[in-house]
């Protein structure tokens, strides 16, 4: 008779990947069909430099390699958005893998392999579970649903990688020098070949992170803790692995700003570079960052009332009392890092592996506080506060929640088994969650009417329902949302242009190009130039439903000044000048459109009509 041992068949490291594997298409197995939203528009739609895989060789800006898989996926399936869904989520799954991989290496490292329990089980559990509720948890849905956050999760993939790639290359590096001492040189070559091979694609996946996105500035401050915390090796040694990722920190910088200027003029631009507002000062910006953070704490271990676009308050001064709280908060949790660090390095007792097993519970404080620093200190970013900018720091809470939870259970079978059955029961609410949070990004209006529902008096909200609302149809309601928008914030220059957008489809010419003009006074720095020339394009349309084509190419002239290449306003243009008569004119702008695309087929019939025109003259 066969007998099944089910608690060793489920310990297996396959299985473990499988469940989750399994619970991450089960979590996000209603997002393939979720369309663009938001920044989606403005990064990928409208993003014409996607459409061209050749705009990306040679490598260029901070985020070169997440715009390359944008790319990558418009070149495949165009704006059809289950492509990028797929990639999304495969990016999810396999950063729970890699964090899983992760814990089971930690274990495995000279701090660990010193003691004489090892306890395969704890690791095994922590393993599972720190990389289970890393991919079941519904905070983590902003930075995998929404697609141009891809930009958060693949940095973090590249970045997970660079240090499960750099722990092995270390471990290699202790099996070679054992087996050099043996003497057995052919089994040394291969293990130095293993070696080599290991730290070059660690090196690699760092620089990817760092042309990814900015948070991945902290990885070379995460590997160099990593080394101190779980290595022994000679400092000189240590310093010599550590140089090649340090020196990655500069690719950021440099990626910003350009090397072919003086130092000063970089330095002046580096300044400039990491300040995305004008309007938060750098201290005030720290201050609210400390009631910000903990917010991502309470989220972590309560997951409710998440929201896309948050009202969060300003903090101005650090002796608020939701300040300092929060700051004595966020302090406590840390010295509470530093004093479980120094309790497994002065604990002498080696048989006691489970308070050695603080030392992963520290790693993950301090994890989570370095790679929050970047979005969450001085740098400040418009936008206080996004779900998704946890992503990447939650590895470190979850490695903090359940390594500190199995230590406790740790001697007990039964209360380890009772636990585990806890833990499953929270793995599955998660996913629910999870898969419930994702229903709201299946439509723009159901998406921005929770948000407004959690941050009514925010103007921006308003807005991008109105927007919903357009791209559905319901004219009258858009008009009503963004009228809200400029309720509540006159001088947005999005709403006024948006407005215009409305009143042009509805025919109401005069109040559309109104609120055009409205917008272009007021020179809002969320417009860039391409923006600034589809609102001179669209008045210009305007004033050629109007009969007054003299004004209307005045407008597409201006459109073209500020993008040469959009060809939309080349095509309005040269049907302007057709319909006055400046049969030439329109004929050179024909010409023009196909140079840019000689694949235009509107540009080509008029080409032709043009010439069997003269031909008939």
């Amino acid at each position: 008779m066969l007998n099944f041992n089910m608690e060793k068949f489920f310990n297996r490291t396959p299985i473990h990947i499988f469940l989750i594997i399994i619970i991450g298409l089960i979590a996000y197995s209603n997002t393939f069909n979720v369309p663009f939203h938001f920044d989606d528009a403005r990064n990928i739609v409208e993003n014409y430099k996607l459409r061209d895989l050749d705009n990306f060789w040679p490598p260029s800006g901070s985020r070169w390699f997440g715009f390359l898989t944008f790319a990558i996926n418009y070149h495949f399936g165009g704006f059809d958005t289950f492509g990028y869904h797929i990639v999304n989520l495969s990016i999810h799954i396999l950063n729970a893998i890699l964090v899983y991989w992760l814990v089971i290496l930690t274990f495995k490292t000279p701090y660990f392999q010193q003691f004489t329990v090892l306890g395969s089980r704890f690791t095994a559990s922590t393993a599972l579970f720190s990389a289970l509720i890393f991919v079941s948890h519904p905070i983590q849905t902003q930075a995998v649903t929404y697609i141009i956050q891809r930009f958060t999760s693949l940095a973090t993939m590249f970045c997970l990688l660079s240090l499960v790639m750099y722990i092995k290359a270390r471990l290699v590096t202790q099996n070679t020098e054992k087996v050099a001492s043996s003497k057995q040189s052919g089994v040394s070559k291969k293990l130095y070949a293993t070696r080599y091979t290991l730290y070059a694609v660690s090196l690699v996946s760092a620089i990817l992170a760092m042309k990814t996105k900015e948070i991945s500035f902290t990885l070379p401050v995460i590997i160099a803790l990593y080394e101190f915390m779980f290595f022994n090796e000679k400092i000189r040694r240590r310093i010599l692995y550590l140089i090649p990722f340090l020196l990655t920190m500069f690719i950021i910088p440099f990626s910003l700003v350009g090397v072919d200027r003086p130092v000063g003029d970089m330095i002046g631009e580096l300044r400039e570079a990491s300040q995305e507002t004008t309007e938060i000062p750098r201290r005030i910006y720290l201050f609210t960052q400390f009631r910000v953070i903990v917010t991502y704490i309470r989220l972590l271990f309560l997951p409710v009332n998440q929201n896309l676009d948050y009202d969060y308050p300003i903090y101005h001064s650090f002796l608020n009392a939701d300040v300092l709280l929060s700051f004595l908060f966020l302090i406590s949790i840390f010295g509470l890092g530093v004093y479980l660090y120094f309790r497994s390095r002065f604990t002498a007792d080696y048989s006691l592996f489970t308070i050695h097993c603080l030392r992963l519970t520290a790693f993950g404080i301090f994890w989570f506080f370095i790679t929050l620093s970047v979005e969450s200190s001085i740098i400040p970013i418009r936008d206080v506060i996004f779900e998704h900018r946890v992503y990447l720091p939650s590895i470190g809470a979850f490695f903090t929640m359940t390594t500190f939870v199995f230590i406790f259970v740790n001697k007990s079978l039964r209360a380890e088994k009772v636990l585990m059955l806890v833990l499953a029961v929270l793995i599955i609410l998660l996913s629910g969650t999870t898969y419930a949070r994702n229903l709201l990004w299946h439509d723009g209006v159901t998406l921005w009417s929770d948000v407004i529902r959690k941050s009514p008096e925010k103007a921006r909200p308003h807005n991008n329902l109105g927007i919903a609302y357009k791209n559905q149809g319901y004219f009258d309601e858009a008009i009503k949302e963004y009228k809200i928008a400029l309720d509540f914030s006159p001088d947005n220059a999005e709403a006024h242009h948006n407005l215009g957008v409305i009143y042009g489809l509805k025919g109401r010419v005069d109040e559309a190009i109104q609120e055009y003009r409205i917008a272009l006074n007021i020179k809002s720095k969320f417009f860039t130039p391409m923006e600034i020339a589809k609102i001179h394009n669209n008045i210009g349309v305007l004033h050629s439903k109007q009969g007054l084509f003299d004004e209307a190419v005045v407008e597409y002239r201006i459109a073209l000044e500020l993008s040469p290449n959009f060809e939309e306003a080349h095509y309005n243009l040269a049907i302007a000048y057709f319909s006055k008569g400046a049969v030439d004119n329109a004929r050179k702008e024909f010409e023009t459109i196909l140079r840019i695309n000689p694949h235009n087929p509107e540009a080509l019939r008029f080409l032709n009509y043009i010439e069997k025109r003269r031909f008939q003259h």
